[in-house]
């Protein structure tokens, strides 16, 4: 800003020196007749041409007509004559000035020629001849300086353009990232809901049988112990790395789940030894399936279970089915009279819903009789080996 205000004040300065310099020279009087001497009005009108400039950012146009009507006087009242050096100044920031800011699209360019031609007539009148070389030369002079203000200005305007382009798209680019950095949020706390909300169950069981065990069989009480210890420890661990990563917001890769099917041995093991009898069954080759499509199987069969020992009777059949194109997941446990809507509308049924979808597949749950079942298909596009 403060480098601008010394420009515009300079600017102004140097053209009321240079046309000082221009009507003293003693050259300009050598021409055949005596023109007009430098004097005190020569040296207010030389001002008059430069001093508009100091508004010529703000109102080209305006500082254009009163620097050109100073010039105009200076070729009438015969002092030698040079260049328009203010009003080419003018010019030039008229021609910069942005098209939308300046007046009707065909007042301005009127107001140019008719200042213009205003100014060969008084350089004709005070010769008493036709300006002919005068308007040749003025008119490159000036059509020059109006191209050079044009295609400045054209520069000006596609490099302002390139750069609110940038910004766009840096402001896009943040945003596409915030967006997926609360997705990957809101993942990870479903993932939290998954992890701690099987760990519960199991810790319910456990706990449970501890209790009802504790006399009649200590050593069965002592192992249901070791599982809740056990348990609550690894979910501990992993509530400690999804909020760790939540806090952090960023994606980790540590608190994923498991990349491949043979983390639900595990799972599976777990769940009986809280007590809960899993039968596993097994169609076709079993294969190695995409890693989206295993943690989706993991956290299925993980929700699926953990219902299981939730509302049922203690017992639950799983079976997958590989085939050609997809992952068929089966779960079905019979239900206790007392669990009237085993978990239908609970959040885990919502999210297992959620990541079937994702992948393009489908998830079906309901009763039917005394049992409840999911059916979940994942496709993972194989082929037909």
């Amino acid at each position: 800003m403060r480098r601008e205000r010394l420009i515009d004040v300079a600017i102004p300065l140097v053209v009321f020196v240079l046309t000082l310099l221009l009507m003293g020279l003693p050259e300009a009087t050598d021409s055949g007749r005596d023109g007009r001497s430098l004097d005190a009005l020569g040296i207010v009108l030389a001002a008059a041409t430069a001093l508009p400039l100091l508004a010529v950012r703000r109102r080209p146009l305006l500082a254009f007509m009163l620097s050109t009507t100073a010039s105009a006087a200076i070729f009438a009242l015969d002092y030698p004559p040079g260049p328009p050096i203010g009003p080419t100044v003018a010019l030039f920031y008229v021609a910069l000035t942005p098209a939308s800011t300046r007046l009707k699209r065909w007042l301005t360019p009127v107001i140019v020629v008719a200042f213009f031609s205003a100014h060969i007539a008084a350089f004709g009148l005070a010769h008493d001849t036709f300006p002919d070389g005068e308007i040749l030369l003025g008119t490159i002079f000036w059509g020059g300086t109006w191209v050079l203000g044009e295609r400045t200005r054209l520069r000006r305007q596609r490099i302002h353009e390139l750069e609110e382009r940038a910004q766009r798209a840096e402001r896009d680019a943040e945003r596409d990232r915030q967006l997926a950095a609360a997705e990957e949020r809101t993942r990870i706390a479903r993932d939290l809901h998954d992890s701690a909300g099987h760990a519960i169950n199991v810790i319910l069981v456990q706990a449970g049988a501890a209790r009802l065990l504790q006399e009649q069989d200590p050593e069965a009480a002592r192992e249901a112990l070791g599982t809740i210890e056990a348990v609550a420890r690894e979910t501990l661990g992993e509530i400690d790395r999804l909020v760790g990563t939540l806090r952090e917001q960023k994606t980790d890769t540590s608190v994923e789940p498991p990349q491949s099917l043979d983390a639900l041995e595990n799972l599976v093991a777990q769940h009986r030894a809280a007590g809960l009898e899993v039968d596993v069954r097994v169609r076709g080759s079993r294969r190695r399936v995409p890693p989206s499509v295993a943690r989706a199987a993991y956290r299925i069969v993980q929700e699926s279970l953990t219902n299981a020992a939730r509302y049922g009777t203690g017992r639950a059949d799983l079976g997958l089915s590989f085939g050609r194109r997809e992952l068929a997941i089966f779960v079905r446990n019979p239900t206790s009279s007392l669990a009237a809507g085993n978990g239908e509308n609970g959040h885990g049924i919502v999210g297992m819903r959620e990541r079937a979808a994702l992948l393009g597949g489908t998830l079906r749950v309901g009763r039917r009789g005394a049992n409840f079942r999911v059916l979940a298909r994942l496709p993972y596009g194989g082929d037909d080996s």
